[in-house]
C-alpha cells in the first residue's frame, strides 16, 4: 500500500496544470496474462534517469522493469502488480 501512496503523491507533486495534460501513468493488464505499468518522467525529478533492464522469465514467474529516461516500463505476471509499483517507487525515491 506504500508503494500506491508514493506513486500518488508523486503524481501529485508534478501537476502543475501541463505536465498531467502531456504525460501520463498508465496501469493495464496484458494477455500473457499480466500487468503494464508505463510512468513518463519527461519534466519530472527523474527525467534522464537510465535502468538497465531487470528482468526474470520462469513461466508463471516474469517480470520485466526499464527506464529509457523518458519512460519507466514495467511488466510482470498477474501476482506481480504490487511488486511492480515497489519498484517504481524505488526508482523515484533514488
Amino acid at each position: 500500500m506504500e508503494s500506491i501512496k508514493q506513486l500518488m503523491n508523486w503524481y501529485a507533486s508534478n501537476c502543475d496544470d501541463d505536465w498531467e495534460h502531456t504525460y501520463s501513468i498508465k496501469i493495464q493488464t496484458i494477455d500473457n496474462p499480466g500487468w503494464s505499468f508505463k510512468a513518463d518522467i519527461v519534466d519530472t525529478e527523474v527525467e534522464g534517469k537510465i535502468t538497465f533492464e531487470e528482468s526474470i522469465d520462469d513461466d508463471d514467474d516474469w517480470y520485466s522493469i526499464k527506464s529509457d529516461g523518458k519512460t519507466f516500463k514495467g511488466y510482470g505476471d498477474p501476482k506481480k502488480l504490487g511488486f511492480l509499483l515497489d519498484k517504481f517507487a524505488e526508482f523515484i525515491k533514488s
